[in-house]
């Protein structure tokens, strides 16, 4: 498998998530509530997966691949880096709101909303330009050996950044997140 294919194949759990995100929200401006222990999984896996994961594989190995191959640093690699740092952002004020929410805040429900609609729309959009965009790029400038090696490289991090078993647990909470709100 190419490195890029992972990168993608990751995007469809994303994906996924995001929707089971989009769904709670609903839930929340509906009725004021929400399962406090699915977001919290929902956080969590865009905390560990998403950020410490895939995109560490992105920042860490294909990134630097793609500015060794001529790719500007201060082109579409700029822009993802942004975005990266704009979702950390977004997740962190989701966060702070959700503590807020667990205390019975009801100003805290309003920036739990904002800060998900926010990060939803932001990694849709992100998720199109690097399946359209960046990886495309990838797959055209990256031989097939260095592909093999960044593969390698994001198993390697996977397996220090969320341990063993950690990956099966996140498809896990995905399968049943969307069994819940998606089916």
């Amino acid at each position: 498998m190419k490195a890029t294919q992972q990168l993608r194949d990751e995007h469809e759990g994303v994906k996924i998530m995001l929707s089971v995100l989009g769904q709670v929200c609903q839930q929340l401006e509906a009725t004021g509530n929400m399962n406090p222990e699915h977001l919290e999984g929902i956080l969590e896996f865009l905390k560990i997966f998403v950020d410490k994961c895939h995109h560490g594989k992105e920042e860490e190995l294909l990134f630097p691949a793609l500015v060794a191959v001529g790719v500007p640093e201060d082109g579409p690699i700029a822009v993802m880096l942004h975005e990266h740092e704009m979702g950390r952002n977004l997740v962190k004020a989701m966060s702070t709101a959700f503590a807020g929410y667990m205390t019975g805040s009801i100003s805290s429900s309003k920036a739990v909303l904002q800060n998900a609609h926010g990060y939803i729309s932001l990694l849709r959009d992100h998720i199109e330009k690097e399946n359209n965009v960046l990886f495309v790029m990838a797959d055209s400038r990256l031989s097939e050996q260095r592909q093999d090696e960044l593969f390698e490289g994001f198993e390697k991090i996977e397996e220090d950044r969320i341990g063993v078993g950690k990956h099966e647990e996140f498809h896990g909470l995905l399968k049943k997140l969307s069994g819940i709100y998606l089916d």
